[in-house]
Order: structure tokens, then sequence, then C-alpha cells
């Protein structure tokens, strides 16, 4: 249960962030549904066919799909409100990726696979989301940028391996594993720390 309320949560954010940028791009109400719709559910998608799971679970369970068009009519309904959240787009996402990474995580385990690749579903589920959304809206992806964000992803599933060992409540550690990629990734972005460029600059 409390999983899947995590899941829902993290279905939200992605949705209002994916509603953000549709709005900025002048979208018609079709296009912006569009967008929120494949911002929410396009990780889960891509975990759910990885793993073997069909239909992949957005489609078995309708409470995704109301989530995300109430989500997307409270965020075009109260938009004004919204673009004075200071850098909102930012926040939502951050708050998406950081609850779909632990949701990718747990369904690794369900199936049985090795932590590595746990982390790397996690990283997936939270981050392809937000790569169809920009590749639509016709923007560089956030994860192919210099920023902090698929990084996040794995030191938040990292976290959660490790403090496996000592904690025995799973919801502590879905909780603590969450908000260690929204705090990396909000100081990434506070304190403009990115990952290096393999290429130098020629005047340099």
């Amino acid at each position: 249960m409390f999983i899947q309320t995590v899941d829902i949560l993290g279905t939200i954010a992605f949705a209002i962030s994916g509603v953000l940028v549709a709005m900025s791009k002048r979208m018609d109400p079709f296009g912006v549904l569009i967008i929120a719709f494949v911002t929410a559910v396009g990780g889960g998608t891509l975990r759910d066919i990885m793993v073997g799971v069909e239909p992949v679970s957005w489609m078995r369970n309708m409470t995704f799909v109301y989530v995300i068009i109430s989500s997307a009519i409270f965020a075009v309904i109260f938009r004004e409100q919204i673009k004075h959240l200071r850098k909102s787009l930012f926040l939502f996402d951050t708050i998406g990726i950081g609850l779909y990474t632990v949701v990718g995580i747990e369904t690794g385990l369900v199936a049985g696979l090795h932590p590595i690749i746990c982390i790397a579903l996690g990283t997936m589920t939270a981050c392809f989301g937000g790569v169809i959304r920009d590749i639509l809206c016709n923007e560089i992806p956030v994860i192919f940028r210099k920023e902090i964000y698929a990084t996040a992803c794995i030191l938040g599933g990292l976290t959660y391996f490790i403090l496996r060992e000592f904690l025995e409540d799973r919801n502590y550690l879905f909780v603590i594993a969450g908000l260690i990629v929204i705090i990396v990734r909000l100081l990434a972005v506070r304190l403009k720390i990115s990952l290096p460029s393999l290429y130098r600059n020629k005047d340099g």
C-alpha cells in the first residue's frame, strides 16, 4: 500500500511537470494532456516492459489514469498560482524522480533482480518519462545535459541498498532513498554542481 502511494505521488508530480512544459510551449488542451500522460507513465511503462509485466501497471489500474487527468486539470486551472512558485517545473520534476527511483527499485526487487540492475531500473523509471516529455517538446532532455539528474537517482539507489543492511522497515528505506535523490538534485542545482565534460574547450 505504501509503495502504491509513493507511485501515485510520483505520477502527480510528473504529470504536473509535463503540463508546465506543455503550457510553456503554448500547446492546446489535447497536447497538454498527452504530454502530462507520457511524462507520468513513460518511465513506469519502460520499467514494466523490461521486467515482463503484461499489461503494464497503468493499464491494469485506472487509478493512475484518473490521477493523471485530475493532475493535468488542476495544473491548468491553477496555472497562474503554480507559475508564482519559483522554479515550479524543477521542483515537481525533482520530486518525481525521487519517488519514481524507489518505485523502480522495489519493482526490481520483487522481480528478484540483482541490486545493480535494481538501481539501473529505478534510474530509468525516474528519468525516461522526462526524456520523452523533453523530446516531444523539442528540448534537449535534462538527463543528457551536464546537470546532476540520473546521478542523483543512482546515489539514492546506493543509499537504499546500504541502509537495507541496517534498517528492517522498508517504508523508512523508501523515504530516505527518495529524499537522498531529491536533496542531491536540489543541492547540485543550488550549488551549481555538474558532471565534468569529456571534451576540452578548444581555447583551453
